[in-house]
């Protein structure tokens, strides 16, 4: 074997080719990974992790304006956004040579550079050829291109996380994740933010009736949510920029000193020449099998926001993509992820949280459904707090008495759906659900008189 062929060449160095790359070196196959941008990843260096942190900033203050009178005195609290960015580089500076770090220490070569295939098992990394038994592509996702004009006038979630001043006035294109994140983020460190949205309701994966409250519960705190609007064009005027958006055929205009893409993302596979390795691809990434083998390559395999796969565009389910990818390769099987019970949240705030069915899906699958929805902000772990915003909606199978959904808004409810997601998971009952006792008072307390 040359010193550039392999048995893995791994292209994407997120967590999911790290997990994929890591495994494959620690079964002695000769493994490197490649990326034309610093080790780590969006999730550790440009999304989930440093959003969150962030979003911390925001939660002290939310939290002390909730206690306002309440023994809390909140004159001259605000957030120091320089030092909150700060706080946020140093975890993500350390990210990129800790993960080489480690990946090196397991054996596998690091590379660095645009890697783009020449033929079905062979690749160009920066005008240099390598070669490779099996290809893992996790390349991630990039912005969804829009087509308005001034289109290039947004700046996306990544320049997001790096600005190192927070405008006044901030309109989000999209009415996703992204957006609803970062403009509770904006709101709480003194920004007048906007969300426009084409559709009827934002955040259409979530539970519609707990969406609602979180759009209320997001205009106390001055967000404006436009709903069933077009973004026209972006301009600029002498201060900043002008979006013309359109609703009921009639246009208006909302001032902005920022604008920033929150209209969803698709798979980043742009630059592979992925038709050189006869690799079938779509917007949703590469055509795969359900075990995650390319549908016209067997020599590549996917996974992440790379695979066209049923799975969520979570870290969590690229991570398991990747090792069960790895699996596969190794022992040259065909299992396939098991996406069962898989939870997700939006870290707004109060956070809003899903797992399994939503409830029109559960009665179009003609599932006995008992619907049991429970307004809990006035319940003792919401009152302490101060929060007035909090509700839970689960979806039970009354055949069985097993969860078929939950979803949940409020406090730490972003942990709670981890109970349910098990219960999905394991196939546990409510009644055996009711019967942990929990720690208290604490929110998981709470969970028995949920169900």
């Amino acid at each position: 074997m040359s010193n550039n062929s392999y048995d893995l060449i791994v292209i994407g160095a997120g967590m999911a080719g790290n997990a994929a790359a890591n495994k494959c070196a620690s079964a002695g196959w000769r493994v490197a990974i490649v990326d034309e941008l610093p080790y780590g990843g969006t999730c550790a260096l440009r999304g989930c992790d440093p959003k969150k942190i962030l979003r911390r900033g925001a939660e002290i203050i939310d939290s002390a304006r909730l206690m306002a009178g309440k023994g809390i005195d909140t004159n001259g609290i605000q957030i120091n956004w320089a030092d909150l960015m700060g706080h946020k580089l140093g975890f993500t500076e350390p990210v990129p040579e800790n993960m080489e770090r480690g990946l090196t220490g397991n054996g596998v070569d690091t590379l660095h550079g645009s890697a783009t295939f020449t033929g079905p098992n062979s690749l160009d990394i920066d005008g240099e050829a390598y070669s490779a038994e099996h290809f893992l592509i996790a390349t991630g996702a990039r912005p969804r291109p829009l087509d308005f004009p001034g289109a290039d006038h947004l700046i996306d979630s990544t320049a997001f996380l790096d600005l190192d001043e927070l405008p006044e006035r901030i309109v989000f294109v999209g009415g996703g994740f992204i957006s609803f994140e970062f403009v509770h983020i904006a709101a709480r460190a003194g920004s007048r933010p906007t969300i426009i949205d084409h559709g009827p309701r934002p955040l259409k994966g979530f539970d519609p009736d707990l969406v609602d409250l979180l759009v209320q519960r997001g205009e106390e705190v001055g967000i404006d949510t436009r709903t069933e609007t077009s973004v026209v064009s972006v301009g600029t005027d002498g201060s900043g920029f002008e979006v013309t958006v359109s609703r009921d055929g009639e246009q208006s205009t909302i001032g902005a000193d920022l604008v920033v893409h929150g209209a969803g993302r698709i798979s980043e596979l742009s630059r592979l020449g992925l038709e050189h390795a006869n690799v079938e691809h779509g917007p949703h990434g590469v055509k795969v099998a359900g075990h995650l083998q390319s549908t016209t390559n067997p020599a590549v395999y996917a996974a992440g926001d790379s695979a066209d796969t049923p799975g969520m565009p979570l870290t969590p389910v690229a991570v398991f993509e990747g090792k069960v990818a790895a699996s596969n390769m190794l022992k040259s099987t065909t299992t396939v992820p098991d996406y069962a019970g898989v939870p997700t949240a939006v870290f707004t705030i109060p956070e809003l949280a899903r797992v399994g069915m939503l409830e029109t899906d559960a009665v179009d699958a003609g599932i006995d459904l008992d619907v049991r929805y429970t307004d809990t902000s006035g319940w003792y772990s919401n009152y302490r707090i101060g929060e007035t915003t909090a509700a839970v909606k689960i979806l039970v199978d009354t055949s069985n008495d097993t969860i078929v959904g939950a979803h949940m808004l409020g406090p730490e409810y972003g942990e709670l759906i981890n109970f349910c997601a098990l219960a999905i998971k394991l196939g546990l009952t409510t009644r055996q659900l009711k019967s942990m006792t929990a720690a208290y008072p604490t929110v998981t307390s709470d969970l028995g008189s949920m169900l």
